[in-house]
């Protein structure tokens, strides 16, 4: 457990010690936030308000931030992890394979480090709020920051994975510019997936951010304030076979896909070593 401790606190230290690096992580969150929030917001309010009549609250800023804080924390926890491939090219992890710490212990200590990161930075994101112009009831601000840790430790086991299969900085920054892309824009983070063809809807609903980012929506964006027509048109009600997800159940999915992920980047840290 102290040896956890120990690379986790290591690896959020070595984090806030690169001001370019946390700099930079704020850069492609805040361009989104001004292309989708407010380049879009006009053309996609008239769109939904064009079907409902008497509805004025609706703002798609409120809408799409939630899936901006997510993007943030999704980008940080994965591109996190790429600690783990310079530790490997410096000699670090080698020096902590072979001390008497469990491989668990040390794939947990790389994914709390990763995700404590990308939940700061995420819950940094709120610092924008007053400078766009919306409003969140404070309460769901503070309600929505357990799901966020949650949220950042499952995208932090996929980025722990992907850097515990390979071994350089260039390969791991090319799998992961392949699979970040995809996930922000099959999530329902910028846009509604709602209406998606039948094989890209499997992908929607296997994809973790997916339930992040509905999860975020329902907390912080007070849902049963807008009509059923709104909520089906931005995709506010995710089903699976025709059935709404609860909460629960999509917290369930993401607690169930880290630990698969975990295990699986345990597996590949014994046979590395082996």
């Amino acid at each position: 457990m102290e040896g956890m401790i120990a690379i986790w606190q290591r690896d959020v230290l070595k984090f806030f010690r690169d001001r370019a690096r946390l700099f930079g992580s704020f850069v492609m969150p805040v361009l989104f936030l001004l292309i989708f929030g407010e380049g879009l917001s006009g053309t996609m309010e008239s769109l939904v308000m064009s079907g409902v009549e008497g509805e004025e609250n609706f703002q798609y800023v409120k809408f799409v931030f939630p899936g901006i804080v997510a993007m943030t924390i999704l980008m940080t926890a994965v591109f996190s992890s790429l600690s783990i491939i310079q530790d490997k090219e410096f000699g670090y992890m080698k020096e902590i394979m072979v001390s008497p710490i469990s491989r668990v212990y040390i794939a947990l200590g790389k994914m709390l480090g990763a995700s404590t990161v990308a939940f700061i930075q995420g819950v940094m994101m709120f610092l924008l709020i007053p400078f766009l112009g919306i409003r969140y009831d404070f309460i769901n601000l503070i309600k929505v920051l357990p799901f966020m840790f949650l949220l950042a430790c499952t995208l932090a086991s996929v980025g722990l994975l992907i850097a515990s299969l390979l071994k350089s900085t260039q390969g791991f920054q090319l799998i992961v510019q392949i699979i970040v892309m995809p996930m922000v824009f099959l999530s329902g983070a910028l846009f509604p997936v709602s209406n998606m063809p039948g094989w890209m809807d499997i992908i929607v609903k296997l994809n973790p951010i997916t339930y992040g980012v509905d999860i975020m929506k329902k907390v912080m964006i007070d849902v049963d304030s807008l009509s059923p027509l709104i909520r089906e048109i931005m995709g506010l009600n995710l089903t699976i076979f025709q059935r709404p997800l609860s909460i629960m159940e999509e917290v369930l999915f993401m607690i169930i896909f880290t630990t698969v992920l975990i295990l699986l980047a345990t597996l590949s840290f014994r046979r590395a070593n082996s």
